[in-house]
């Protein structure tokens, strides 16, 4: 902050000096003093001037820090402010959504409770018509009542009325039972009778068919049997002729096998191939006779070569 300060205060002093210069008269003065007056009143101006800017600075920094110290307080009054308005509001709106919560709840169960009473209003409607029903039902079955009485008397393995309606219940299911069974065996017994007249009635046409499909199986036997003969006979023709090529073969590897015995002996060294190693043999054969031929052909060369010599 001091260099743009001093630069203020250059500039402002440069300009006071030069008004004060061009005011005076410069005809009466020598030129040394009045350069002298001159530098010891810009001097003092200058100090005048630097200490009124100084001081009017000063002020308004002071000015200015205890204006920022009384907005950084309201600043901080302001945030409590909206802090506690805040925390006032969520308060309100906690306080809010619990009333609401409670009234809802209470209506759910003031309904939950109506429904209840409807219901139990309607079960007890229900309940008393079951129990005018089961009253008329005991007056139209008194006189079965009676009866019953009656029959226990007459029947003394009985001891109390549910054994006898037990023992009746039983009976009734055990001839329920009977029935559903007789109905099934009579509906077995139509269905096995209509099954046989199905087969009296296609007997012979399924017997036709079962000639003719014996006769065709017999075809297809003879036709097998044939094709089995024929083939019978390609076979033992095969295995025939690999015997005559396995002999064949035999054969071959033998004289293959003496050749290369006869080369090795011609050549004076013991055989260095397996024996059953024919291709070896064979090559090794072929090397000798192409190195017999060559040789043949250089003598045959060199034959007139001696004549003409």
């Amino acid at each position: 902050m001091a260099v743009p300060w001093e630069k203020y205060f250059r500039l402002a002093l440069q300009k006071k000096l030069s008004t004060k210069i061009q005011g005076q008269n410069m005809d009466h003065v020598p030129p040394p003093l009045l350069r002298l007056l001159e530098k010891r009143q810009e001097l003092v101006d200058a100090d005048q001037g630097l200490q009124a800017q100084k001081e009017v600075f000063q002020t308004m920094q002071a000015s200015l820090k205890q204006r920022w110290e009384q907005l950084e307080q309201k600043e901080q009054e302001l945030k409590g402010s909206f802090v506690r308005f805040e925390k006032f509001l969520q308060d309100a709106e906690a306080r809010r959504s619990r009333a609401l919560r409670r009234a809802a709840e209470e209506r759910q169960l003031a309904g939950r409770r109506e429904a209840e009473a409807l219901r139990l209003r309607a079960q007890l409607e229900e309940l008393q018509r079951e129990r005018a029903r089961l009253q008329r039902l005991l007056w139209r079955l008194e006189p079965c009542a009676r009866l019953l009485g009656q029959v226990m008397e007459q029947l003394p393995e009985f001891q109390e009325v549910p054994e006898l309606v037990a023992r009746f219940d039983g009976l009734a299911d055990t001839q329920a039972a009977l029935r559903l069974t007789e109905r099934q065996r009579l509906e077995e017994l139509e269905e096995a009778r209509a099954r046989l007249r199905r087969l009296r009635d296609t007997w012979q046409d399924e017997l036709l068919r079962q000639g003719q499909r014996r006769a065709q199986l017999l075809e297809q036997l003879e036709a097998a049997q044939e094709r089995t003969l024929h083939w019978e006979s390609k076979c033992i023709q095969i295995q025939n002729t690999a015997a005559e090529k396995t002999l064949l073969l035999g054969r071959t590897r033998m004289a293959a096998l003496n050749l290369f015995q006869l080369v090795c002996q011609h050549q004076r060294r013991p055989p260095a191939l397996d024996i059953e190693d024919t291709e070896g043999q064979l090559e090794q054969v072929k090397l000798f006779i192409l190195d017999l031929s060559a040789m043949l052909a250089s003598l045959h060369q060199a034959k007139p070569a001696v004549h003409a010599s």
